[in-house]
C-alpha cells in the first residue's frame, strides 16, 4: 500500500487511542488556534477553521474544548502563539519524509526532530530537499466492504474529486484541497463511513520496501513523529507490500 494512504490509515487507528490520553486533542487544539488566528473565529467564513473543527470532532473533542481553543486564538483565553514549520528529511532506504509542526519553541523542536530521524537510520535535510516530491491533496479512504465502487465513483466525480483507486481493502479518493469539504459532506450525506479524511501531502512516486526490518524502522520513525506533541502531521513516500506489513504487524 502506498505511503500516504497506508500511514494515514495507521494514524486513523492510533487517533482513537491517542484521544483517550489527550494527545490527539492537544494536537487538534493547536490546529484550531492557528486557523482561528489566521482567519478569525467564525468557521462559516474560515475554511481552515472548519477543517480543524471537523478534525476535532473526529477525535471526539468536546464542544466546550473546541470553543476554548478558538477563544485562546481570538484573545479571550490568554495570548498563545505557535510557529508553523515544515521539516524535511530522509528515512531508511532514502524514503522522503515531510513533518509539519506547530511549536512554541523552535530550538527544542528541531533538536527533537533531528534526533528522531537519526535514531531510526534517517537524516534531517535542508528545506526543500524532498518537498518537490509531494503535492497537497484532499485524501479520503473508504473500506471496500462499506461502499460499491460505482456508487463511490459517481459521488466522487460529482463532488470534484481527481481520482479514485481500489487499493487492496480500501478505496482511495484524492481531490484538490478546495474540493475536500464538499466531497466529505457528500459522503457523509450518503452515510458512507470514511476510514481517513484529511488534507494530506501526497507523493508523486513511492519507494518500495522489500524487507520487514526496513519496514519496522520506517514505521517506528513515523510512529515517533506522531507521538510528538509538536508534530501535526508526518508524510512519507514508502510503499510496503501487504505481505511485508503482515510481518511487521505480528
Amino acid at each position: 500500500m502506498s505511503g500516504h494512504s497506508h500511514w494515514a490509515s495507521i494514524k486513523h487507528k492510533k487517533a482513537s487511542v491517542d484521544a483517550k490520553r489527550g494527545k490527539a486533542w492537544s494536537k487538534v487544539a493547536r490546529m484550531i488556534i492557528v486557523a482561528a488566528k489566521r482567519g478569525g473565529g467564525d468557521p462559516n467564513g474560515n475554511i481552515g477553521l472548519r477543517y480543524a473543527i471537523d478534525k476535532a470532532k473526529s477525535v471526539n473533542m468536546p464542544r466546550d474544548t473546541i470553543e476554548k481553543a478558538i477563544k485562546k486564538a481570538t484573545g479571550e483565553g490568554g495570548a498563545i502563539n505557535f510557529e508553523e514549520i515544515v521539516y524535511e528529511g530522509y528515512g531508511p532506504k532514502g524514503v522522503a519524509i515531510m513533518v509539519d509542526v506547530l511549536t512554541d519553541n523552535r530550538a527544542r523542536t528541531v533538536a527533537e526532530i533531528k534526533k528522531m530521524f537519526e535514531r531510526h537510520g534517517g537524516a534531517l535535510g535542508a528545506a526543500g530537499c524532498v518537498g518537490w516530491m509531494f503535492h497537497k491533496k484532499g485524501l479520503i479512504t473508504v473500506r471496500t466492504d462499506k461502499a460499491k465502487e460505482d456508487d463511490l465513483m459517481e459521488i466522487a466525480l460529482s463532488a470534484g474529486a481527481d481520482d479514485l483507486r481500489n487499493i487492496g481493502e480500501i478505496f482511495e479518493i484524492t481531490c484538490q484541497p478546495s474540493a475536500f469539504l464538499e466531497l466529505k459532506k457528500e459522503l457523509d450525506a450518503k452515510s458512507i463511513p470514511m476510514e481517513v479524511a484529511e488534507i494530506s501531502m501526497v507523493a508523486a512516486s513511492n519507494v518500495p520496501i522489500s524487507d520487514a526490518e526496513t519496514a519496522r524502522k520506517i514505521i517506528a520513525l513515523m510512529d515517533e513523529f506522531e507521538d510528538n506533541e509538536d508534530v501535526q502531521n508526518a508524510y512519507a513516500n514508502f510503499n510496503i507490500p501487504d505481505d511485508i506489513m503482515a510481518k511487521v504487524s505480528t
